[in-house]
């Protein structure tokens, strides 16, 4: 748990938080990289792409799904469900576009995210073992679900990673300040 000093000057002066004297390096931040493979086939649509956070015995956490969200009349929300793993989780209880969680699909090619710890959709983490989800589907193809176990906190400089193998390539998630 972090340590702070509180700095208390006198005579109407300031207030303020020395907490970077006493505080021990933590990870601040979820950095997820993601692989979206070129595929080459007679219809090509990009994925849906949900990310979530499990713990056993917490509710799932979505960070984020990318989908047609712009799609007149919400047309794109009727195929949210093709991404089941994540739809079954918590995706059928959510509102849609969430706030802070919705985005747009990505185009084939590494893709690059990071979840701020404390804030968002990611919230405070408590110590623990949760996996990191992955799942994408494509219409006219296939679907695809990764899972990342890792510890909180984290270990320095730890690094977890998976390969897809059709609809995702390499996964990896390292934790960052």
């Amino acid at each position: 748990m972090p340590i702070s000093h509180r700095l208390v000057l006198t005579g109407g002066a300031a207030f303020g938080t020395l907490s970077a004297l006493a505080t021990p390096a933590i990870a601040e931040t979820l950095n997820v990289s993601l692989a979206i493979p070129r595929l080459t086939v007679a219809e090509y649509h990009r994925p849906y792409v949900a990310i979530w956070v499990e713990k056993e015995g917490a509710a799932p956490r979505t960070l984020t799904v990318w989908y047609d969200f712009d799609k007149a009349k919400g047309e794109g929300t009727k195929w949210l469900r093709d991404v089941r793993q994540w739809w079954r989780a918590s995706g059928r209880t959510m509102t849609f576009p969430a706030d802070g969680v919705t985005g747009a699909t990505r185009a084939p090619g590494d893709q690059k995210i990071s979840f701020a710890t404390g804030k968002g959709p990611l919230g405070a983490l408590t110590p623990g073992n949760y996996t990191l989800v992955v799942e994408a589907a494509r219409e006219v193809g296939g679907r695809e679900l990764l899972r990342l176990p890792f510890a909180w906190p984290p270990k320095p400089r730890a690094v977890v990673k998976a390969q897809g193998s059709s609809e995702l390539g390499a996964v990896s998630l390292s934790f960052g300040k």
